[in-house]
This record gives C-alpha cells, structure tokens and sequence, in this order.
C-alpha cells in the first residue's frame, strides 16, 4: 500500500511557525520523530518512510498554500496514487485550536490551497485532515491572524495537537479512513 500525505503551508522563512503552516509543522514533527528527512524536489520537500508495510511519502508544496494544487497533482501522478490515496493536512479557522477533522471530501471551505487542489485535481473527493488553528482575530484581520505566529499561551495545546494529528497520520495509513475518523473526529 502506498499513500501520498500533503501538508500545506507557505515556504520562507517568514512563515515559519505561523498557524498557516501548520501542515508544514505536523510532517516535521514526524520526520524528526521517525528519523527522515525531506528533500527538495521538484514542486515539494519530499520524504519517505516505511511503516507497518506501507510506503508513506510526504510533500510539503514549495507552490505556495494558494498554489498547493499543483504541486499536489503532480506527485500523485509521479507516484501513480488516485485521490483516495491522498491526505491533505491543513488549518481551519472554523475550527478551534486542538480540534482535528478527517473527512473523506468536501468543499474548500473557503480554503484557497483546498480550492486549488480541488481545481487541479477535477474532484473535491479526497481525504483532508483539517487541524483547528481558531478564529481569534477581528473583522478584517484574518489574514494577519493566520500568517501569525502562535501565542505563547497556545504552544501546550498546540504540541499536544500536533502529536494527535501524527497519531492520526499513521492511523490512516493502517487502519483506514472510517476507523480513522471514528477515533480522532
């Protein structure tokens, strides 16, 4: 079995540990604690990892977030996958911090790198792990609140989430989609 699993964010390093990033964030968090490293190739920062017999590979779009699509579309047809083989991490403002939310498909939600990858791909029918970063800002300041960096004050529920959502990774790729969300939703 092989699977392709995204995480989206923004390359630079002005966005580095902002909550936009947070796709970028989980995958490191498993690269550091499985021993991988990503590369860089074209489009994404590559990795793979062996686990319990399934052939993980991971991306980290260098497209841009609004451009993730692109990116995502190409590495699914490098590695011969369809859609139900791919796990898109991203944030959610609609969610608060230290929810996750595994769904099968769905709309972008107004997501722009969903919309894009849901543009690219021609189906908005693909796994995508959504990972609540809150919606503490004022009218007109979303922008600023999800290109920001996390408060000081988050940073415990924060790691915490981003170990539940590693959990919720490899249960993926073993367990299932359904059993999957059964446990982590």
């Amino acid at each position: 079995m092989k699977y392709l699993i995204a995480g989206l964010g923004n390359i630079g390093a002005e966005y580095h540990a902002t909550r936009h990033n947070i796709g970028f964030d989980v995958l490191d968090t498993i690269a550091e604690k499985e021993g991988f490293a990503f590369e860089s190739e074209r489009l994404a920062d590559y990795a793979t990892w062996k686990f319990k017999g399934r052939h993980i590979h991971f991306i980290k779009p260098t497209t841009y977030m609004n451009l993730s699509g692109r990116s995502v579309a190409y590495w699914l047809d490098r590695l011969k996958l369809s859609p139900d083989k791919l796990l898109v991490i991203t944030d959610d403002l609609a969610l608060p911090l230290g929810k996750l939310r595994l769904k099968s498909k769905g709309s972008d939600g107004g997501h722009n790198g969903l919309k894009n990858i849901i543009e690219h791909l021609g189906t908005q029918n693909y796994p995508r792990l959504r990972f609540g970063i809150g919606n503490g800002f004022n009218r007109g300041q979303q922008i600023d609140f999800v290109l920001g960096k996390w408060e000081e004050q988050e940073h415990e529920l924060l790691n915490k989430t981003i170990e539940r959502c590693s959990e919720a990774v490899k249960s993926y790729v073993t367990q299932g989609l359904a059993r999957t969300m059964n446990q982590f939703n």
